[in-house]
C-alpha cells in the first residue's frame, strides 16, 4: 500500500495514453479540417467557417448527452468504447471523403456522415474518461490534483504531435493528400480504443480493486446499504448552490472557447494566407501552428502551478473565477497582439510568423 500512496496507480497512465491518442485523433483532424474544405472540397471560407463552427459547437454540446447516458444506463466504460468506435468510423469516413474529393456528389455523404459520427462519438468518449481519474484514488487523497495535471499533459502531448503528423501527411499543397491526414487520425482513434479495452479490467480499478466506470446497475449491486442511501439522498442546499455557481461560470467559459477555437478556422486562414511561413527556405505547413498552443501549455503549466502554490502559502491565491477572468483577459490580449501586427499592412503583404506564434503562446 505504501508504494501506491507514494506514486500513482497504473490506471492513471492507462487513461493518460488512452486520452493522448484520442486527442491526437481530434486535433489531427482539426488541424487540416478547414484546409480540406477550402482546398479539397472547394468551399468558400464563409461556408467552411460555418461548418467548422457548427461542428465545434456540437462537439462541446454532445458530452451532456454522453454524460447523461453513462450516468443513467451504460457507465463510463461502455460509453468510452462506443464513443471510440464512432469517432474512428468518423475519421475513416472523412478519409473516404478525401479519396473522393474530386467527385463532390460522392464525397459529401462521407463528409457529413463522418462529422456526425465524430460529434456523437466525442459526446460519449470525452466526458467519461476524465471522470474516471478521480475514482482511482481514495476520498480526500492529495494526489488527485497531481493526477489531473499528469492526465492533462497526456491531452497536450496528443495535441502537440497531431498537427505535426497529420499536417505532414495531409497539408502538402496537394488536395489529394488530405486523406492521409484523416487516415492517421483514424488510426490514432483505433489505437486509443483498443489500448483502453485491453487494459481497463486490470488497471482501471479503485484502491480496493473494484472496477471503475461500470454501469449504474452493476454499481448499485455492489454497493452497501449505506452507500445506496447516500447515492439516493436529495441534494443539500449547499450542493445546489455549488451547482448554480458552476452554471454561472459555464456561461463565461462559452466565450473563452468560442474565441479559443478560432485556431481551426480564422487563425488557420490567417496562417495560410497572411503569414510568411518561410523558414530557412522551407515553407512551414499551416497545420503546424496548431501545435504551438500545446507546447506552450506543457512549458508554462508547471510555472503557473508553482505560482499558485507560492501565492497559496501567502494566502493570496486568487479564486477560480478570478483565474478564469485572467484567462479571458489574456485571450483578449492575444488577439490584440495579432491585431497590432497586421495594423497598417497593405493587402497581400504577409507578416512574420512570430505574431501568430505569440498569440498562441499567450492563449
Amino acid at each position: 500500500m505504501s508504494e501506491v500512496k507514494q506514486g500513482h496507480p497504473k490506471g492513471l497512465y492507462v487513461l493518460f495514453v488512452t486520452e493522448m491518442w484520442e486527442r491526437f485523433s481530434y486535433y489531427g483532424m482539426r488541424a487540416i479540417f478547414t484546409l480540406f474544405m477550402i482546398k479539397g472540397l472547394l468551399f468558400d471560407k464563409a461556408l467552411a467557417s460555418e461548418i467548422y463552427g457548427n461542428y465545434t459547437g456540437l462537439v462541446y454540446l454532445t458530452p451532456l448527452l454522453g454524460g447523461y447516458v453513462a450516468d443513467k444506463y451504460w457507465g463510463n466504460r461502455r460509453s468510452i468504447l462506443i464513443g471510440g468506435i464512432m469517432m474512428a468510423l468518423g475519421q475513416f469516413l472523412l478519409f473516404g471523403s478525401g479519396v473522393l474529393y474530386e467527385n463532390p456528389a460522392a464525397a459529401m455523404p462521407f463528409f457529413y456522415l463522418g462529422l456526425g459520427f465524430l460529434i456523437f462519438g466525442n459526446g460519449f468518449f470525452k466526458p467519461n474518461i476524465s471522470t474516471m481519474v478521480g475514482q482511482l484514488y481514495p476520498p480526500a487523497d492529495k494526489r488527485v490534483d497531481a493526477a489531473f495535471t499528469i492526465f492533462y499533459m497526456g491531452i497536450n502531448l496528443g495535441a502537440f504531435i497531431a498537427p505535426l503528423i497529420c499536417g505532414t501527411l495531409g497539408d502538402t499543397g496537394n488536395p489529394a493528400d488530405f486523406k492521409w491526414g484523416f487516415l492517421a487520425a483514424g488510426i490514432g482513434m483505433v489505437t486509443s480504443t483498443i489500448f483502453f479495452e485491453f487494459t481497463k479490467n486490470k488497471y482501471i480499478v479503485t484502491p480496493e480493486g473494484a472496477p471503475v466506470g461500470m454501469s449504474p446497475k452493476a454499481n448499485k449491486a455492489a454497493q452497501s446499504d449505506a452507500q445506496k442511501a447516500e447515492a439516493d439522498r436529495p441534494l443539500t442546499k449547499e450542493e445546489k448552490q455549488r451547482i448554480g455557481v458552476i452554471f454561472i461560470i459555464s456561461v463565461f467559459v462559452i466565450f473563452f472557447w468560442a474565441a479559443f477555437e478560432q485556431a481551426g478556422a480564422s487563425l488557420t486562414f490567417f496562417a495560410e494566407e497572411q503569414t510568411n511561413r518561410d523558414l530557412f527556405g522551407w515553407t512551414v505547413p499551416t497545420a503546424y501552428f496548431q501545435s504551438v498552443n500545446a507546447v506552450a501549455i506543457v512549458i508554462l503549466a508547471p510555472i503557473i502551478a508553482a505560482l499558485w502554490l507560492w501565492l497559496g502559502k501567502k494566502n493570496a491565491e486568487p479564486s477560480s473565477p478570478v483565474k478564469q477572468a485572467l484567462g479571458l483577459f489574456l485571450l483578449a490580449v492575444g488577439y490584440l497582439v495579432i491585431a497590432f501586427g497586421v495594423k497598417g499592412i497593405e493587402p497581400g503583404v504577409k507578416v512574420s510568423m512570430m505574431w501568430l506564434i505569440g498569440l498562441y503562446v499567450i492563449h
